[in-house]
């Protein structure tokens, strides 16, 4: 009895501790599957994601680049992002007695960058849903894909890419999980645990990033459709609603203009606002001097001096023409084609990138009125109604994203912008360097080329005083041996109106219409070639001078003033008869006068010329 009174107590003093070493044991084994699941799934995800971009991808080259970009997205980032962790995941399992711990500073590691990658492939993934349903609307199409997609990934099975697609999504929410079953598993007096339960939260935390971050990005493409909507869509929107919410906005800003309540005040906020404006203010001056000078490229390319007839036989002209016709077909369009393709077609582009971001900014203000509304409701009555606080979300996401995002806009805008710049002095500068390898032969023919840029230079403007001294004494000459201006007969039975007119008005205000004017507008006159009008006022009520006031005697309108020229009263119509024709008994020929001799522009003008032109191009 005393023998087995004291095996009794042994056997119940060593069972409690059987057991303990059992559950510790069993508690560990199931750490160590916990472990080796996320390390497997792991491998086997990245091999599907590295399936996708390499295999998949590459075979369905029928559909759109931008199709692509858009179904796979960030994709790469993402292999790169996971190949890292994987490894540095593997390499864990070295030191098997810190493992647990090593795990859970991983993913702390890991953290930004996993939430950095996961955000951008998520918020894109409702787009990429939207393309694989125009595709199951094509026969011909979806029986393609679906071949190329079950081919590699068997198990793909009928959903196709929507498989494929959403395994980034359901990985990037499996990690908690993971996490979570490992620290289940762990014992909560061990070093590991805190480190582990810090990870599961973090890895909660960039899933609810990752959400509010995609709601985000739902809420800017909706305001941004929106935007880019045509006048009758806009009208077609229009209801009671819509009509209830405007008015509630300008009765909050009228509000506020009136001091009655106060406004909200975000310095960040308005000073990338202000940075934005400024952005898109260089871009669209830019854009438009840069279609100036496409423009005037374009008049320069049709004015083709040398193919004139210069009257100068052999010499430096046949080289000046000769090198102008080799840069008229070759240089300058190659540099006009480089110019639109690599300065004004990513102008364009940048100005349509943020016209999106502007439309945001104005949104922004009516949400910004409602929240205002919605907060001042909330302190008066302590509650609102669910669609007010839709509104307060709606406003608070829109600004979050604006404030996160316009200052990497901003700076992507201006390198973009400089890069574009920098660009056209580059093409500037290609340009100098072939018209002057393509000139070297020519311009050592000129008769100028041995003098200095300053020699040259006062050479030229010396010609050209000449020239325009010359130019002047043709002009003088000229206008001696013009024919009297001539006089447009009057309209029958006109003459009675004309006196009235000039009673009324004097000389200095009687106009002659040169040819027949057709009114468009109400108050445009119809007249007919040689009717005589007396000048009103020389501009309309906008300020336009090229439409006159005038009255015809019997009505008052507007009139072309280009059509009009000043009428000459001559008091006897006999007298007009003797200008226009000759007395009937005159025996000889009134002489004509001689006209002024025309001084030539002697050679050397032109070739100066010639050759200040060359180096102006140079």
């Amino acid at each position: 009895m005393a023998e087995h009174g004291t095996d009794e107590p042994s056997s119940s003093t060593e069972s409690p501790d059987g057991e303990g070493r059992d559950s510790g044991d069993r508690l560990l084994l199931h750490q160590r599957l916990a472990v080796r699941e996320l390390i497997d799934t792991e491998a086997s995800y990245l091999h599907m994601l590295q399936l996708c971009a390499s295999d998949i991808r590459s075979r369905l080259q029928q559909l759109p680049q931008g199709d692509l970009d858009v179904l796979f997205s960030n994709i790469d980032d993402v292999i790169e992002v996971n190949s890292k962790f994987l490894h540095d995941l593997q390499e864990t399992a070295s030191r098997e007695d810190e493992q647990v711990h090593s795990i859970g500073n991983l993913f702390l590691e890991f953290q930004e960058e996993l939430e950095r990658v996961y955000k951008v492939y998520c918020a894109s993934y409702d787009q990429a849903l939207l393309l694989v349903e125009t595709y199951r609307k094509e026969p011909e199409l979806q029986r393609e894909i679906q071949g190329i997609i079950e081919a590699a990934v068997p198990q793909a099975g009928p959903s196709g890419l929507s498989f494929l697609l959403v395994i980034p999504l359901q990985r990037i929410t499996k990690y908690p999980l993971l996490l979570q079953k490992i620290l289940e598993n762990t014992d909560p007096d061990a070093s590991a645990y805190p480190v582990l339960q810090r990870a599961a939260s973090a890895l909660q935390d960039v899933n609810a990033n990752i959400n509010e971050y995609k709601r985000r990005k739902e809420v800017a493409s909706k305001y941004t459709r929106v935007g880019q909507l045509t006048l009758r869509e806009r009208l077609a929107r229009i209801n009671t609603h819509t009509l209830s919410k405007k008015t509630t906005r300008l009765s909050q800003l009228l509000k506020q203009e009136a001091g009655l309540v106060p406004r909200t005040e975000d310095k960040e906020f308005d000073y990338l606002e202000e940075r934005l404006h400024w952005v898109s203010l260089c871009v669209t001056e830019t854009k438009n001097n840069v279609a100036v000078y496409l423009a005037n490229l374009e008049a320069f390319l049709r004015f083709r001096p040398q193919e004139s007839e210069l009257d100068i036989p052999g010499g430096p002209v046949v080289q000046y023409c000769t090198l102008m016709g080799d840069l008229q077909l070759q240089a300058f369009p190659d540099f006009k084609q480089r110019l639109e393709g690599l300065v004004w077609q990513p102008l364009c582009s940048l100005a349509k990138a943020l016209s999106g971001p502007q439309n945001l900014v104005k949104k922004r203000l009516d949400k910004l009125l409602d929240f205002e509304r919605v907060e001042e409701k909330l302190s008066e009555v302590g509650s609102v109604t669910y669609e007010e606080q839709e509104a307060r979300h709606t406003y608070q996401a829109l600004n979050s994203l604006l404030v996160a995002e316009l200052p990497q806009l901003n700076q992507l805008a201006m390198r973009w912008l400089g890069q574009i710049l920098h660009t056209f002095v580059d093409l500037q500068r290609d340009l100098a360097k072939q018209v002057l390898q393509r000139a070297e032969g020519s311009l050592a023919q000129l008769p100028h080329h041995h003098l200095s840029e300053p020699a040259f230079r006062k050479l030229v403007e010396d010609v050209l005083g000449q020239t325009g001294h010359q130019l002047r004494s043709f002009q003088e000459n000229f206008e001696k041996v013009l024919p009297p201006p001539t006089v447009q007969p009057l309209l029958p039975g006109a003459e009675r109106q004309v006196q009235a007119l000039l009673s009324r008005y004097g000389p200095e205000k009687l106009y002659q219409v040169t040819s027949n004017i057709s009114g468009a507008g109400t108050l445009d006159l119809t007249l007919l070639r040689g009717q005589i009008v007396a000048l009103l006022q020389n501009k309309d009520t906008k300020g336009n001078s090229s439409r006159w006031l005038v009255d015809t005697g019997g009505h008052r309108g507007y009139v072309p003033a280009g059509k009009l020229e000043l009428y000459r009263v001559i008091p006897d119509q006999e007298e007009v008869k003797e200008q226009v024709q000759p007395p009937k008994d005159s025996h000889h020929l009134t002489p004509e006068p001689s006209p002024a001799p025309v001084p030539s522009v002697p050679t050397v003008t032109q070739l100066a010329c010639a050759g200040f032109e060359t180096q102006m191009i140079l």
